[in-house]
C-alpha cells in the first residue's frame, strides 16, 4: 500500500525550519529552498528528533556534543561554582573504562591538568555504576551529566545547562557521531544505479546542503557567543589542526584576542609567541638541525622575555599528536602559517572582495588561495626543526587543504553571515560556489562511503566537494543508524521515492 506520509512529503517538499538560519531582525531567510532529503532526514532517521516528553537523551548523544565542543565554552562551571576551561576534550574510548582519555581541563584556580571525563545521565550514576569503587576511574578529573546533584565525588558539570544549540538541532547534526562505518555495499546500492545521473547528482547535492547548513550553523552559534571574526578564526585554526590537532588549535584560537593585543602585527613575534603557548618550541638545541639555530634563536629571543606572562595560557606539549602527520602539516608549520595570517591587517577585507566577487568558476579556488596563501623564509622549505632546507620551497598552504577549509569554514561563514543581515544575494551565490567547488582530497571515510553507497561506481559523479559531502551526510544519517545488513534503515526506500531533479539547485 502506498505510504501516506510519503506521498505527503512528495506533494509538499516544505524546507525543513530547523534548518533555517535567521537574519537579525528575526525573520526566516527566504534563499532556503525545497529539501526533500531534509524532510526524509527528519522524519526517517533513527536519530530522529527527541521527544520532549523523555527524561534525557540518549547518552551516545551526550558523549558527541562532548567530543565536538558543542557547548557554550566560555561559560562553564562546575556544580559548585567553579569555571572550567577545556583545553582538550580527550579521546573518545570504545573500551572499558571513562568515556574520554586524556582530557585537559583547569577547573577554578588550579593549573591545567590532564585527567580522564566521565559522562552520564545522573551524577547518581556515578555510585550507581560502580565508578566509585572501579580503578579504571581513580584519574577521573570531571564527571559530565545531563542532570546533576551532589552525589558525585569528582567535580561536575551540568551539559544541559551550557548547550549551544537546542539539543534537537544536535541531535540532527550529530547522530551517532564517531561509530565506523560499514565498509561493504548496502542494500540502497542497487536503487542508486537505477537513479539518473541528475537525479542521484541532486539527492546528493541536497544531502549536502544539510551537512552545509548544520556547519554554518555552529559558527552562527559561536558568532553569537565571541562575533564573526572570532567564529571565524576559530573555524579556520580548527581546520588547520586535521583530526588529531583540532583541539590544541581551537584552544590557540580562543586566545587570539590576546595574542594580536600584545603582540602587535610582527609575523616572527606572533609565531614565537604563538609556539612559545603551544609548547613546541624547542629548548634543547641538540635536537634541532643545525642549519635552523639560528631561526630558533631568534624566536626564544621573543619567548623568553614573556613567557612568565603566558603561564596560566600555556599548553602541555602532550596535546599535540605527531604520529601518522605528513610532513607537510607539522602543527609548527601550521602555526607558523597561522602567525602570518594574524599579521596580515587586510586577510578579511582580502576574504570580503574574494566572496562578492564574481569570478569565473576555474578562478574561484586560485583567487582564494591568493587570499590565503602566505610564504616564509624559513617554514617554506623546512618540514620541522630537525629536518635540513629543502631543495625547493614547499607551500605553507596548498589547494587541498584550501578545499577543505573552503567546504567545511568558509563559505558556510560567509553564509551564515549572510544570512544575519538578510543579504539573500549573497546566500545565493555562495550556494553555487559550494555546489561547483571541486572535490577535496580523497580520505579512508570516503572510500568507504563510495563502497557503501554506489558499490565504487562512483565515476559517474562529478568531481565537486558538494557531491563529497553528500555521501558523508548520508552515512553519518542512515548507515551509522544501522548495521553492515542495513537492518531498519530506510534509505532505500527514499532512494526508490526519489521525486528527481531540482530545478532549485545545479
Amino acid at each position: 500500500m502506498p505510504d501516506p506520509a510519503l506521498e505527503s512529503i512528495q506533494r509538499r517538499l516544505v524546507t525543513l525550519p530547523c534548518l533555517t538560519l535567521h537574519a537579525a531582525d528575526g525573520k526566516s531567510s527566504s534563499v532556503n529552498r525545497s529539501n526533500f532529503y531534509a524532510e526524509w532526514r527528519l522524519r526517517c532517521s533513527p536519530s530522529a528528533l527527541l521527544r520532549e516528553d523523555r527524561a534525557a537523551p540518549p547518552e551516545r548523544l551526550l558523549q558527541a556534543i562532548w567530543m565536538h565542543q558543542r557547548l557554550l565554552r566560555e561559560k562553564l562551571v562546575t556544580l559548585d561554582g567553579r569555571r572550567v576551561e577545556v583545553l582538550h576534550p580527550g579521546f573518545w574510548n570504545r573500551e572499558p573504562g571513562p568515556d574520554f582519555r586524556g582530557a585537559v581541563l583547569r577547573i577554578g584556580a588550579e593549573l591545567p591538568r590532564s585527567g580522564d571525563v566521565e559522562i552520564d545521565l545522573q551524577s547518581s550514576g556515578w555510585k550507581g555504576h560502580g565508578h566509585d569503587s572501579n580503578p579504571a576511574f581513580q584519574n577521573v578529573a570531571l564527571h559530565v551529566v545531563w542532570e546533576g546533584d551532589g552525589r558525585s565525588q569528582r567535580p561536575t558539570l551540568v551539559l544541559k545547562e551550557f548547550l549551544d544549540s537546542p539539543l534537537n538541532d544536535l541531535t540532527l547534526w550529530l547522530g551517532r557521531d564517531g561509530a565506523e562505518p560499514p565498509s561493504l555495499a548496502g542494500q540502497c546500492s542497487a536503487p542508486l544505479k537505477e537513479l539518473a545521473d541528475a537525479q542521484l547528482n541532486e539527492l546528493l547535492n541536497q544531502a549536502a546542503f544539510v551537512r552545509f547548513q548544520a556547519k554554518a550553523k555552529h559558527l552562527q552559534a559561536r558568532a553569537r557567543e565571541a562575533g564573526w571574526e572570532q567564529s571565524l578564526w576559530e573555524g579556520l585554526f580548527r581546520a588547520l589542526g586535521y583530526k588529531h590537532n583540532v583541539w590544541p588549535m581551537q584552544r590557540l584560537a580562543e586566545l587570539r584576542p590576546l595574542v594580536i593585543q600584545h603582540g602587535g602585527r610582527d609575523a616572527v613575534r606572533l609565531e614565537a609567541r604563538l609556539l612559545g603557548i603551544a609548547g613546541l618550541l624547542p629548548a634543547d638545541m641538540t635536537n634541532v638541525h643545525r642549519s635552523a639555530a639560528a631561526y630558533l634563536r631568534q624566536l626564544w629571543d621573543y619567548w623568553w622575555r614573556e613567557r612568565d606572562d603566558w603561564f596560566d595560557h600555556s599548553l602541555p606539549k602532550s596535546m599535540w599528536r605527531f604520529a601518522g602527520l605528513r610532513p607537510a602539516n607539522m602543527p609548527q608549520r601550521r602555526i607558523a602559517l597561522a602567525a602570518r595570517w594574524l599579521a596580515n591587517e587586510k586577510l578579511l577585507a582580502g576574504l570580503d572582495r574574494w566572496s562578492t566577487a564574481r569570478p569565473p568558476e576555474r578562478e574561484l579556488l586560485p583567487k582564494l588561495l591568493k587570499v590565503w596563501q602566505a610564504n616564509d623564509d624559513f617554514w617554506s622549505w623546512r618540514w620541522s626543526w630537525r629536518t635540513a632546507r629543502l631543495a625547493s620551497a614547499q607551500p605553507l598552504l596548498g589547494p587541498a587543504r584550501l578545499t577543505d577549509m573552503a567546504v567545511n569554514v568558509i563559505l558556510p561563514w560567509i553564509w551564515s553571515r549572510a544570512a544575519e543581515s538578510a543579504n539573500q544575494d549573497l546566500q545565493r551565490e555562495i550556494e553555487q560556489r559550494f555546489y561547483r567547488w571541486p572535490a577535496g582530497e580523497d580520505n579512508v571515510l570516503l572510500r568507504l562511503a563510495r563502497r557503501r553507497l554506489l558499490d565504487n561506481s562512483a565515476g559517474r559523479l562529478p568531481a565537486r566537494a558538494a557531491l563529497q559531502q553528500g555521501l558523508l551526510q548520508i552515512v553519518r544519517d542512515f548507515c551509522e543508524q544501522s548495521n553492515a545488513l542495513c537492518q531498519n534503515c530506510r534509505f532505500p526506500e527514499l532512494v526508490k521515492a526519489w521525486p528527481g531533479e531540482n530545478p532549485g539547485s545545479s
